[in-house]
């Protein structure tokens, strides 16, 4: 089947799985400013801690970043070292309990995210270039209502 065929709604809804597969190779489009392989990666941290951040949602903990990428606990505590060590992350001690150590971004993390967010936009600009602004606004639009109806699918989940 061509790019261009028709596809029944069992074909286009069977489609959407490898696509969104497809969606992370795209984001490393060369655009202007782009994002090595290995901070493209380091975002996927940066995002949870930025996110919990922004929504004074608490203290990230290291096992909190495993929980919401759905990794084992080691494989999120080398992630987060890489992370401080490439001077992204910091690390602190908690308000709530000091034995506890919580992450937060520091000056270089918070702009690598910002470089990444306008990376991201770039390249979504370079992919709908042919598309209308219609097309373009509601695709974003429906693209964040799935995110969010995935989410709030993980807080349904038991833990």
């Amino acid at each position: 089947m061509t790019k261009h065929e028709p596809m029944t709604a069992d074909e286009l809804l069977d489609a959407v799985g490898p696509a969104f597969g497809r969606l992370r190779r795209s984001s490393l489009l060369e655009v202007e400013d782009p994002i090595s392989q290995k901070d493209l990666t380091r975002t996927l941290v940066l995002r949870i801690v930025q996110d919990a951040e922004r929504e004074d949602a608490g203290e990230v903990t290291v096992g909190a970043v495993a929980q919401h990428l759905g990794v084992d606990p080691s494989v999120a505590s080398r992630m987060v070292s890489d992370c401080i060590a490439a001077g992204y992350l910091v690390r602190a001690a908690s308000q709530r309990d000091g034995r506890r150590t919580v992450l937060h971004l520091g000056p270089d993390g918070r702009e690598l995210m910002a470089r990444f967010t306008r990376h991201q936009r770039a390249a979504f600009e370079s992919i709908t270039v042919d598309w209308t602004e219609h097309e373009r606004l509601e695709f974003a639009r429906l693209m964040l209502k799935y995110v969010d109806s995935q989410d709030a699918l993980r807080d349904r989940l038991p833990r």
